[in-house]
C-alpha cells in the first residue's frame, strides 16, 4: 500500500511545531510540515500559494490540512494540485465566514496602520499584571510564533482580511471549535464541531485530531466522534 502524504502548515506567523503532537500511523501516513516563506514584494496571495506548491512534491492524491490562515492557503494551494483531501482546521472557507471586526478592518483599511510585532507585542503584555491562565496562554502562543518580520505580518494580515473566496471549495473538511474567539463558530456553516475547541486547539486537542483524522484522510468523513 502507497504511504500518503500529509502536508500541514502552521497559523499566521506560526512554526510548524504546532503539529509536533499530530501523530498518524506510519504504515498508512507520512506527515510532512510546511514553512511560511518571506512573501515576495507585492506578491499576491495566488502567486505565494502557487510558490508554496514548490514543496508538494507529490502531483497526485495529495493532502493538504491548514490551521487559521494556514487554512486559506492551503485552499488557494489546492487549486493548483490534485487533492486526496483538504481539510482546514479553526479557519474560514469564505470571506463571508469572517467575523464583524474582520470586515470592518478590511472596509475601513485600518489594518494599514496595526502595529504588527507580534512577538514584541506579546512580551509587552507579559510585563502586565495578568491572571495565571492568560500568562499560560501568552507563553504557549510566544512558544509556536517564529515569524516577526514586518513585511511577512503586514503582507499576512492584508491577506486574510482581503481574501476574497466567495464559495466554499467543493468537498473541504472543516473542523472548528465552538469556542473560537478569532473566527466564532456563529459565523461558521458546515463544519465538524469540537466541544471545548478554542483557536488554538491543534495544541491542546491533539488526541482527537489523532484519533479522527486518519479516518477523515482515508474516507472523507467520520462515522463517530465518541
Amino acid at each position: 500500500m502507497e504511504v500518503i502524504k500529509v502536508y500541514m502548515m502552521p497559523g499566521m506567523a506560526a512554526n510548524p511545531t504546532v503539529f509536533e503532537r499530530i501523530e498518524l500511523p506510519e504504515k498508512e501516513f507520512k506527515i510532512i510540515w510546511l514553512t511560511w516563506k518571506i512573501p515576495k514584494k507585492e506578491e499576491s496571495l495566488t502567486d505565494y500559494a502557487k510558490r508554496m506548491t514548490e514543496e508538494v512534491t507529490t502531483r497526485e492524491a495529495v493532502v493538504l490540512i491548514g490551521v487559521s490562515f494556514g487554512g486559506v492557503l492551503v485552499q488557494e494551494m489546492s487549486k493548483y494540485l490534485n487533492l486526496k483531501r483538504l481539510i482546514i482546521i479553526s479557519s474560514v472557507k469564505t470571506k463571508h465566514e469572517l467575523p464583524k471586526r474582520m470586515k470592518f478592518a478590511r472596509d475601513t483599511g485600518v489594518y494599514k496602520v496595526l502595529p504588527t510585532g507580534l512577538l514584541d507585542y506579546i512580551t509587552h503584555i507579559e510585563k502586565l499584571p495578568l491572571g495565571d491562565l492568560i500568562r499560560k496562554r501568552l507563553k504557549l502562543y510566544q512558544q509556536y510564533l517564529s515569524i516577526n518580520d514586518k513585511e511577512y505580518l503586514n503582507w499576512a494580515i492584508k491577506e486574510m482580511l482581503c481574501w476574497n473566496q466567495d464559495k466554499p471549495i467543493e468537498n473541504i473538511i472543516h473542523i472548528h471549535g465552538d469556542e473560537d474567539l478569532v473566527f466564532p463558530i456563529k459565523n461558521i456553516e458546515n463544519s465538524i464541531v469540537i466541544p471545548k475547541g478554542t483557536h488554538i486547539m491543534i495544541l491542546v486537542k491533539y488526541k482527537w485530531f489523532n484519533k479522527h483524522l486518519p479516518e477523515l484522510i482515508s474516507e472523507g468523513k467520520i462515522s463517530s466522534q465518541l
